[in-house]
């Protein structure tokens, strides 16, 4: 299975921002709340995401459809051509047999959201400028011994552990 990931693959593609499946569980999730329209959706897992992530059209279409396909929503025509979107019984029945993936899913959410308030924060945004404006300084200033090198990472590591064994 794909896990959840902002970072890039070395080939320079994005990787996805929910892993198989994981879409359909939130979009699920949300319908449960209130009936929506595709539109909705996009902006609903974009206000999730902190604005970190929003489904293309061409993402969000496609889930739909398979999401009715498999009986978990009703797509009906409202007047001026809309699409409401409800979840069905099987599809309430279908989520709450994957609720512990679902709970994944939004420990995975909120861990990020807690890592990106934390890089915002004006002292820890200026404590990690600082440590990289240091360590650039140091290393381009002339080339590193092995000593060197080896104190750096040494005190990286240290810091490292330090951070890891905090209450």
């Amino acid at each position: 299975m794909q896990h959840y990931h902002g970072s890039e693959h070395s080939s320079g593609r994005r990787q996805r921002f929910f892993g198989h499946g994981e879409l359909r569980l939130v979009i699920l999730d949300i319908l449960t709340r209130n009936a929506s329209h595709g539109y909705e959706l996009i902006k609903e897992i974009e206000a999730l995401t902190h604005g970190n992530y929003a489904p293309s059209p061409g993402v969000i279409y496609p889930t739909l459809d398979l999401l009715q396909d498999q009986a978990l929503i009703r797509i009906e025509e409202e007047d001026g051509g809309r699409k409401k979107i409800t979840i069905t019984a099987e599809g309430i029945t279908w989520l709450a047999a994957h609720q512990a993936h679902l709970d994944h899913i939004k420990q995975k959410l909120n861990a990020r959201m807690a890592g990106y308030k934390l890089r915002q924060n004006p002292q820890m945004k200026r404590a990690l400028e600082n440590f990289k404006a240091v360590l650039d300084l140091r290393v381009n200033q002339e080339a590193l011994s092995d000593a060197q090198l080896k104190q750096i990472v040494g005190i990286i590591d240290r810091a490292a552990l330090e951070i890891s064994q905090l209450d």
